[in-house]
């Protein structure tokens, strides 16, 4: 029960940060205003989150809350290649209507210069965990190629959706991020059908 209770009290603060960061913005939302919106104290908060920056790191987290969402949907229970594309269109779609570029851009950028743990790069998260499972299920039905391990054609479809969002925010959300994905991500998929 403890281990519930905890896991409810980090994810009110991760949920009160996120709605104050959308609705007022990164730089003027204040670690008291995400205290008071969370229902927690103080002593909590610092118990999960050294400070306000660390909560940056929870965005690949609350992508990993989409991935458990659309992982119990049936489209991806369809050809690998396509259950890939639908995942990318949902997490893209939600990142271009629901997340601050300058949030998504800041978390980029920390992933750069942070020391230890890289949250984007966690491969026991969600994320991971269901495009294994997507890529080895291709496989084993002949859909996706054998020439690479599952670990490698995942790398390289992580670094490619990476690549998407880091271009995105360094043209400062100048385009439509679902839609330049929907012309590029199926030209890559394209090298991986069997």
């Amino acid at each position: 029960m403890a281990k519930k209770s905890t896991r409810n009290t980090k994810s009110r603060i991760v949920d009160a940060a996120w709605k104050l960061f959308y609705e007022q913005g990164y730089e003027d939302t204040t670690v008291e205003e995400i205290i008071a919106l969370s229902g927690t104290s103080k002593g909590s908060f610092y118990h999960y989150f050294g400070s306000k920056d660390d909560l940056l790191g929870s965005l690949a987290y609350l992508f990993d809350e989409k991935y458990e969402e659309l992982a119990c949907g049936e489209a991806v229970e369809q050809n690998a290649i396509d259950a890939l594309l639908y995942l990318n269109r949902e997490l893209f779609a939600m990142i271009e209507n629901r997340i601050d570029l300058s949030l998504l851009s800041r978390l980029l950028s920390t992933q750069l210069t942070v020391q230890g743990g890289k949250q984007l790069l966690d491969r026991d998260r969600v994320y991971f965990r269901l495009l294994r499972r997507i890529v080895a299920e291709g496989q084993a039905r002949g859909e996706i190629t054998e020439e690479m391990t599952v670990g490698e054609i995942v790398r390289l479809y992580a670094m490619t959706e990476r690549g998407l969002l880091y271009d995105w925010c360094l043209r400062g959300g100048d385009y439509s991020l679902c839609a330049y994905a929907e012309k590029i991500l199926p030209l890559f998929l394209k090298t991986l059908k069997k």
